[in-house]
Parts: C-alpha cells; structure tokens; sequence
C-alpha cells in the first residue's frame, strides 16, 4: 500500500477547515519538523488550541488517533536512515557497534539517575505481599514482562505472564485487591493497554506501570510508575534502547524482592536451580 502524504492531505482538506483547524494546519505547515516531536498535549499547547480541537483535526485528515497522524509526518519529513534507528545513521560518524552501544548506555545512565531506590524497595515490599503478580506488555513490551516473569518466577513468588491479548484479558478480569500487575508500555499510548489498566483499576489490584511516557493517561491509573529513559524519535516506533533500559529495571526488581525476602528467597532460587541442572548433560 502507498503512503499518502500527510502533508498533502493538510492542503487538500484546507477548504473543510473550521478557524481553529485552519490554525492548525497553518502552524504544521509552516513547522513540520517541530510537530513531529511534541505529545498531543504539547502540540496543542504550542498550537493555541485544545487537545480535542487537535484530535479532531487529526481524525478530520483519516487517521485513527494521534499517534498515527505523528508516524505519517514523521514520514513524510524524515530521510530513509532516519526511519531506521532511535538515533539517526546518517548523523553517526562512527561504527554502527559503536552508534548502538552509546545510545543504550546514555539510556541507562539517564534512567539511573531518575529512579528511586526508595520506590524500587517499595515495590519489592509489595510484591512480596501480594497473592500473585502479573506481568502485561503487547507488543515488543510482552517481550519485557515474559522476561519479568522469568526472573520473577525463581523468587518463589507466583507469577504470570500472559502473550495474547485475550488472555491478558482473561487474566485481569480475575484479579484482585491482594494482586500486583506490573504494565509495560514504551509509548503508553496503546488503547489495548489502557483498557488493560482501567480493568485492572476496576478489579481493585495495584498497577505498576513501566513507560517512557510521562503524560501518559496510564499514569493516572497507576499506584506506581517508573520511567525508561530513551532517546525517543518521532520517525520510529520503536525505542530499542527502551527494552534495555526496562530489562533493566526489571533486574533491579529482582535483586531487591532477593534481599528482602533473604533465606527463604535463596531457597526458592536453588530449588529451581536444582531443578533446571537435572536437564544439563
């Protein structure tokens, strides 16, 4: 399928235009390399106009939501390198070893200085509490929670993990004010997570949401929310220095559920050890 221009279609659509949406159009127009970049919060806050003002203009041009209107722009202005990677090939004069490795160590260490041990050891106190933890990502964040859950899964405590979005479905309509769900969303824009979140809310059980996003509506349904710093860009999806950064923090989890729980955690850990070495030849 071709890509339609989103640029284009702003001119085509220029007679349907109410004063607002003309508005709009007029500042994209003129500053399409700053539109790519800003949340819908942000873009209509720079813009004049509000969030619902802003939306409607973006369904008015045939897309399904914000974020698809951001990926045609970003489409449309930026270079075929650019669309590849979070960081852009053709700025990178070095190796693309090289060009990987740094982006992923500037994302850990900005998130390192950001998170709060005091949050990690309360999470940790609450996990070890509950009845059960549950582990949601779609997408490359399913990645990240079967991940958590296998860390998890050696402590002792029961854990779960569902890949299909029906059976995370299933699973959330189950939980309850004695469970802990953890929520994994790099862009925390994803109407299926967010229906995940508000059925966890509903359920009574606590969430824990792991995202780059920091005015993602899922943050208003989460009891805790701990950011993965990565260099976004409005040309890719995808943060691939983002499922280090939550691998990350999912290992800080661990060894922080490890030390709390002391001998009985070792224990557990050396049953399952003993248990995977029967396998080894």
């Amino acid at each position: 399928m071709l890509h339609s221009s989103c640029i284009i279609k702003i001119h085509e659509a220029r007679s349907s235009y109410s004063a607002k949406e003309t508005i709009i159009a007029d500042y994209i127009l003129q500053h399409p390399q700053s539109s790519v970049y800003p949340t819908i919060e942000e873009l209509a806050e720079q813009i004049g106009v509000s969030e619902a003002t802003l939306f409607r203009f973006v369904k008015k041009l045939g897309y399904s939501g914000y974020q698809q209107f951001r990926i045609a722009l970003a489409t449309d202005i930026a270079s075929p390198q650019q669309r590849v990677y979070e960081t852009a090939l053709e700025n990178n004069h070095g190796s693309t070893v090289s060009l990987v490795f740094k982006t992923n160590i500037t994302a850990l260490e900005e998130t390192q200085k950001h998170l709060n041990p005091d949050q990690i050891e309360q999470i940790a106190r609450l996990c070890i509490t509950s009845r059960g933890l549950y582990f949601f990502g779609l997408g490359g964040s399913s990645i990240v929670a079967l991940d958590a859950y296998h860390k998890l899964v050696r402590t002792g405590l029961t854990c779960c993990a569902p890949m299909d979005f029906h059976m995370q479905l299933m699973q959330v309509s189950q939980l309850t004010s004695k469970d802990t769900a953890f929520l994994i969303s790099h862009t925390g824009v994803n109407r299926d997570a967010l229906h995940l979140a508000e059925t966890i809310q509903e359920q009574g059980a606590h969430l824990i949401v792991i995202t780059d996003a920091k005015r993602s509506p899922l943050l208003k349904l989460a009891q805790y929310s701990l950011f993965a710093y990565s260099q976004t860009s409005p040309y890719v999806s995808e943060a691939f220095s983002a499922r280090i950064v939550q691998l990350a923090i999912i290992d800080c989890l661990y060894v922080s559920i490890m030390k709390q729980l002391g001998q009985r955690g070792f224990e557990n850990l050396e049953r399952m050890r003993a248990v995977i070495a029967q396998r080894r030849i």
